[in-house]
């Protein structure tokens, strides 16, 4: 057994039991027999494409979900990146897999201010994207100096903190927290 094919099993079982359903419910929708879907779930099958493809539509997720490697926790830190003048520049600074749920919010802190944030639920990440200012934030073991066009993701159910200087800062504050099975 490949340690990919263990962890999408364990992705596919996962997502759902989460959404509530049934093997055999689930190999219905899907197409497939339910011994196929046993096999896939103990991360003993090497399924196609398309397989995949049918288990996500069902399940209501992305294919990458189960395809994605859980990341560390740990602090993830991306410096912004200049755009050249007159183009359209897209990143992708991070992806959230599905069974999360998200809450976006915007937090403006005003100059020469410490804000102490409140730990979260277990399992929540923050991401802080700043948006203009600069801020010290983050873990209090390991803040980081963020100015416009970072972004930041950290465990949010651990003890952090927002510090200005002497500007106010605008920050997109994205919650991205486990849903219960």
């Amino acid at each position: 057994m490949s340690s990919t094919a263990a962890a999408v099993g364990a992705k596919i079982r996962l997502r759902r039991q989460q959404r509530g359903m049934s093997a055999a419910e689930m190999a219905r929708r899907a197409g497939l027999s339910k011994a196929t879907l046993s096999q896939l779930e103990a991360g003993k099958g090497n399924p196609t494409i398309d397989t995949l493809d049918a288990i996500a539509v069902v399940l209501r997720i992305p294919i990458a979900d189960l395809l994605a490697r859980d990341a560390d926790t740990g602090p993830v830190y991306r410096p912004g990146t200049p755009a050249e003048p007159g183009e359209v520049a897209r990143e992708l600074l991070r992806r959230i897999s599905s069974g999360n749920s998200l809450e976006i919010w915007r937090l403006r802190i005003p100059p020469e201010t410490e804000l102490t944030g409140v730990p979260h639920a277990t399992g929540t990440i923050e991401h802080l994207l700043i948006a203009a200012g600069h801020v010290t934030a983050g873990p209090v073991d390991a803040p980081q100096d963020l100015g416009p066009g970072d972004m930041l993701a950290f465990a949010g159910d651990a003890p952090h903190f927002y510090r200005t200087a002497a500007e106010a800062v605008d920050i997109t504050v994205v919650f991205a927290s486990p849903i219960s099975t």
